[in-house]
Order: structure tokens, then C-alpha cells, then sequence
């Protein structure tokens, strides 16, 4: 197994001292905030929440929960291994993918994650050797539409290929979902399922996280004991406790209007580990119209880090030396990162009066995907875009854009101006985020340009991240989406769709979803990717 760092105890360094984030401190140890969580207490979040937090605190006790998994990963990667199959692939969303994804680029193994409905990305994951691949089918709910795709493309490439798909099928999911009866009457591999009381956000040391971490050979084991021994100082009621520092400080910048959080990268050794934060922090307090919106930039010297304003809180994960801009740094090795951030927000969620542990506004995206499919199959008619820009067709979705805007460069500044002061634009990317990478430099361009602070995100990945703030939080966002041409679809198996066909369907329906929402949309659909990224990028430079 490749080995995760060493374990140095966690730290939360704030780069000036703050009353206010000391009295709020002070407070939730008066309260024994901190204790509470690691035993589980429910009514952490007042009455309204009290349900649901019942049944989603299991996380806090993970560290040593999770070992039996350990000898059970280890006996199916063995099992695996004396059949030649060594390349894993896994199929997830959200949760389900963002963790392994961490934990595997931190300790330096292979891991190729599906969270897209790119037919592209898809195809390129296809081309590897079947004969050595295992799929981890990863769903909590085990009807996840991106996953089950998946896995019915995979099992009939395995077929096609004259493999058993049975044999190179692994599943995780929870008790008695609609996967797991699938697994078991189809005899898949195996059929791992998780701890139920744990929300999909909060599942990094669970099954999710690590059953195909494992697999892959990253050394879950020392993941466990990073957790195990940073546990007992994360429930401490002490002024100290880094969770709370975090927590207050966090709490104490929204109240003073920064509700975004932007997170960079000042050399802590894990990799991405700012995307897994995202949809933490994104799902658990994006609601009720407040919320956290955190920004992922790659450095400290890039736009929205560097000349951040007012309505932004800067954290930096890695050392203290490394960090002097950042108003938090938060140091430490990945295990504890994990619990300490799920510590960190649950106690933010307290502190903004919300429920962490709810996600009231992802299915209305889901909803207007299906519906979007149902219109395309009864041949609904489809709007025709504004105009059309040499490779790039726009389609402004709602009533906001100026009449007479007729040029890309003008309707990207129209976008920019229908932003509320202090606002966020979100870059909305659904395309491969492999062979369209290049597609990550629209935020920092338009950051740069505009000023706002600036999200980026593949679709239909972040629709399980900060696609609840998008629509449950500050109502102050406008949205660029980029969609792009199929060259090769794929069919999905037992489906009336193709991977395109459902792309296409949960970029429209978000679309629907955010424009219901009185916010500004606009669509740039890419009629030749790499020309049309260009020309977007081009018509950028041009504001």
C-alpha cells in the first residue's frame, strides 16, 4: 500500500486576533458544543432539525467504527488481485466520489472516477483493459442516475467483451436500496454496504470512502488512525479545539457579511482536498437563504484569493509560514483534516441557526433533468438561441439579458452586470473535464475581470456540491453555462437516453431551476469544444 504523510497534530491559526471570534469560542465550550457532537446529541440544532440530525451523526464515531472494513477491503483487493484485476474504476457522485478521489491522489495511486455524463469521459474510461478492471458501483441511495448509468454502460462493455460483467462489478451502497437487491440477484463480486446514519457529505471514512481508496491501495489504515488520533482533541470543550476555532471564526466573517469561504492550497501534501471541503461546506449551510459559498481557486496568488474583498473569508490549507494573506490557516494531515472540517461545519451549522445535515434543494435539479428527458423524447420544441458567435450558439434562460446584445464579449458583460454588488458568478462546465480542461481558466478570467468572487464547476458534479447553495443559499449568484457538441454518444442500456441526451437534460433543467429562482442565466453551448473554448476565452479578454 502507498502510504498517506505522517501525523502531525491539526492546527487553526487566525492571522490577527479577533474578540469576537474568542467570545464565540468561549461560548460553545460554555455550551459544550464540542462533547455534545461526539456523543451524538440531536438537538445540537434546535427542534426543526432534531429528526434529521438523529439519524446522520454516526460520522463522529468513524474512526473506529470503519476498522472491521479494513480485512474485508483487503480480502476482495486479494480476491481481485489473483484474478488479474487490478485497475479500479468507480462510479459515484458527490460524496460517493470526491473523498476517494482525495485519498487516493494524496497517497499517489490510480483511481479513474465516473461523475460526469460526458460521453467523452466516459468513452476514455472504456478503453482501458476490462479484462484487469473492477467497477465500484458507488450510490448511497442506489438509484443515483449518473451512477446507474455507470454501471450499465460497464456491464455491457464487460459483456461485449466476453468477461463475466458479474465478476468486475463491485457495489457500495446502503442497506436495502434498489442496488444492492440488483448486486445480490445479478451475484456481483461483492456487495459492500455502509453505515446508514451517515449523511453522503459526511461519508469520507465510511465505506464510500474507503472501500474503493482501499481497493486502489491507498493505505486506509493510517487514514484511520490520522482520525482516531485527532478525535478525542475535536470533541474537547477547550478553547483550543481547532474545529471550534474554525467553526467561530468561520461564523463571525458571514455575520460580518463575508459569506463566502475561498480556499487555497499553501502546500499541505493533499491533493484537491479543497474540492472535497467544497461540497461540505456548500450542502450543509447552503439554506434557508444563508449559507456558505466556498470559492476553490488553485493558489493564493490567483483571483479571489489574492485581492479578495470584504464579503470573502480566506482559509489556507498548509502550513502557517506558507499562508500570511489568508485570514484562517488550517494545517494537518488528511485523516484529521476530514473529521476536523465535519466537526468545523456541523458547529457552523448551530451558529447560523440552520440544519447541517439537510440537502432541501439538490432534487429540484433532478426533477427538472427528468422532465427536460420527457420533453425531449415527445420532440418538444427546444428555444433557439439569442445569436450565434462563429462556434459558440447563446441562449440566455429567463428575461434578464438586454435587449440588442448581439456579440459574446457584450452578453458576458451583461451577465456580469446583473450580478448584485458583492455577488458571485458560478462557471457551470458541462463537458470532459479531461480532454476540455483548459475549460478551468473561464474562472479565473472572468474573476479577474468582473471582480466577483468566482466559482468553478463540472457538471453534473457540483450539482451534488454547491448546487443546494446555488438555489438554498444567498440569492445573490449569476451563472455561465457551458455545454458543448457530442461527437460519439453512448446509449445507456435498458434506457430511453444516451449520456448526451441526459447531460444535455440536467444542464437545461438546473437552468430552469436557477432562472425559477429570479436568477440570471446564460448558456454558451461550445458547437466545436476546443474552437468554441477558445473563442469564450477570447471574448473574455475582450471585457
Amino acid at each position: 500500500m502507498s502510504a498517506l504523510p505522517s501525523i502531525p497534530r491539526l492546527t487553526v491559526e487566525t492571522s490577527s486576533p479577533s474578540a469576537a471570534t474568542d467570545s464565540l469560542v468561549d461560548r460553545l465550550v460554555e455550551e459544550r458544543v464540542a462533547s455534545s457532537l461526539a456523543n451524538q446529541d440531536p438537538t445540537l440544532w434546535g427542534p426543526r432539525a432534531q429528526q434529521e440530525a438523529a439519524r446522520r451523526l454516526a460520522w463522529v464515531a468513524l474512526p473506529l467504527s470503519s476498522r472491521p472494513l479494513l480485512a474485508t477491503v483487503d480480502a476482495l483487493w486479494s480476491d481481485l488481485h489473483s484474478d488479474g484485476i487490478d485497475r479500479v474504476v468507480l462510479a459515484g457522485m458527490g460524496g460517493s466520489s470526491l473523498a476517494p478521489e482525495v485519498i487516493c491522489a494524496t497517497s499517489g495511486v490510480p483511481l479513474t472516477v465516473l461523475d460526469t455524463t460526458d460521453p467523452g469521459e466516459v468513452a476514455d474510461a472504456l478503453v482501458g483493459d476490462l479484462a484487469r478492471t473492477v467497477l465500484v458501483v458507488s450510490s448511497k441511495s442506489g438509484s443515483t442516475v449518473e451512477t446507474d448509468s455507470h454501471r450499465r454502460i460497464f456491464a455491457a462493455a464487460f459483456a461485449e467483451a466476453g468477461l463475466d460483467p458479474a465478476a468486475h462489478l463491485v457495489v457500495v451502497t446502503d442497506p436495502g436500496s434498489p442496488l444492492q437487491r440488483i448486486a445480490e440477484e445479478q451475484g456481483y463480486r461483492a456487495v459492500i454496504t455502509a453505515e446508514p446514519n451517515v449523511g453522503g457529505r459526511y461519508s469520507a471514512l465510511t465505506a464510500f470512502g474507503l472501500v474503493p481508496a482501499g481497493l486502489a491501495r491507498a493505505d486506509i489504515a493510517n487514514l484511520l488512525d490520522d482520525a482516531e488520533l485527532q478525535a478525542p482533541w475535536l470533541a474537547a470543550d477547550d478553547p483550543a479545539n481547532p474545529a471550534l476555532r474554525l467553526a467561530a471564526a468561520l461564523a463571525v466573517g458571514h455575520a460580518a457579511g463575508a459569506e463566502k469561504v475561498v480556499l487555497a492550497d499553501t502546500g499541505s501534501g493533499i491533493v484537491g482536498f479543497a474540492d472535497w471541503a467544497e461540497q461540505l461546506i456548500a450542502e450543509s449551510t447552503g439554506k434557508d437563504g444563508t449559507g456558505l459559498l466556498p470559492v476553490v481557486v488553485r493558489n493564493p496568488a490567483a483571483p479571489g484569493f489574492a485581492d479578495a474583498g470584504p464579503d470573502a473569508t480566506l482559509v489556507a490549507i498548509g502550513p502557517e509560514e506558507s499562508s500570511a494573506a489568508a485570514a484562517v490557516t488550517v494545517s494537518g494531515t488528511l485523516g484529521g483534516q476530514l473529521l476536523l472540517w465535519e466537526y468545523a461545519i456541523a458547529v457552523v451549522g448551530r451558529l447560523l441557526g440552520i440544519n447541517p445535515f439537510d440537502q432541501p434543494d439538490v432534487e429540484a435539479a433532478k426533477v427538472a433533468a427528468r422532465a427536460q428527458l420527457d420533453a425531449a423524447h415527445k420532440s418538444a420544441a427546444r428555444p433557439a438561441p439569442a445569436f450565434v458567435e462563429g462556434d459558440v450558439a447563446v441562449y440566455p434562460v429567463g428575461d434578464w439579458l438586454p435587449a440588442g446584445v448581439a456579440t459574446l464579449s457584450d452578453a458576458l458583460q451583461a451577465l456580469i452586470t446583473a450580478t448584485p454588488a458583492r455577488g458571485y458568478l458560478a462557471v457551470q462546465a458541462y463537458l470532459d473535464r479531461i480532454a476540455d480542461a483548459s475549460a478551468a481558466v473561464l474562472r479565473t478570467e472572468l474573476a479577474r475581470r468582473s471582480k466577483l468572487q468566482t466559482t468553478f464547476g463540472w457538471g453534473p458534479r457540483f450539482l451534488h456540491s454547491t448546487g443546494q447553495y446555488h438555489k438554498g443559499g444567498h440569492q445573490n449568484g449569476s451563472f455561465l453555462q457551458v455545454t458543448g457538441a457530442v461527437g460519439t454518444d453512448i446509449p445507456v442500456p435498458g434506457t430511453d437516453f444516451t449520456l448526451g441526451d441526459l447531460q444535455q437534460a440536467q444542464a437545461l433543467g438546473d437552468a430552469d431551476v436557477l432562472a425559477a429562482h429570479g436568477r440570471p442565466v446564460l448558456r454558451v453551448h461550445l458547437l466545436d469544444r476546443a474552437a468554441g473554448l477558445v473563442a469564450l476565452a477570447h471574448a473574455l479578454g475582450e471585457l
